[in-house]
């Protein structure tokens, strides 16, 4: 773990930033691959063989994925001579940028597919703005004072 306080002392607004950093290290339990589909669709696939779809938790709380494996204890009384397959418990946060959402989940030969999109609101997004000449631009309240001079003539 790094020691972040002296920045904290100096800097104003950076708190997630150092939250960030002091949550960089990751178990490295289950391995998992991170993919970009194309511009605003992305996937991770986490291996988690031995686990079923009931003993897996997705979720989404503001900009963080929570993913959470819970194994339960089999109910009859197998004694394992040794055990090679890690079926231990985990959970694991992943940091979403803005925008970005789960559409999708799906656990296929135990590997869990997470599929994620970036949907960007309508007001956010770039816009082409028209450029006119003196001629063509109009003040915003144009319209209304056209309906009045009809009224009045």
């Amino acid at each position: 773990m790094r020691d972040y306080a002296p920045l904290y002392r100096s800097t104003i607004g950076f708190d997630r930033l150092f939250d960030m950093l002091d949550n960089s290290v990751r178990p490295d339990w289950p391995p998992y691959d991170i993919e970009k589909l194309d511009d605003d669709r992305y996937r991770i696939t986490m291996a988690v063989a031995g686990f079923g779809d009931d003993e897996i938790e997705l979720t989404q709380q503001g900009a963080e994925l929570l993913v959470v494996g819970q194994k339960k204890e089999p109910a009859d009384n197998r004694q394992i001579l040794h055990r090679g397959i890690a079926q231990r418990n985990f959970r694991q946060i992943f940091s979403l940028a803005d925008h970005v959402k789960v559409t999708a989940a799906r656990l296929e030969n135990g590997l869990l597919a997470v599929e994620l999109t970036r949907e960007i609101p309508e007001a956010m997004k770039p816009r082409r703005i028209e450029i006119g000449n003196a001629a063509s631009v109009r003040p915003d309240n144009a319209p209304e004072r056209l309906t009045q001079a009809a009224k009045a003539a």
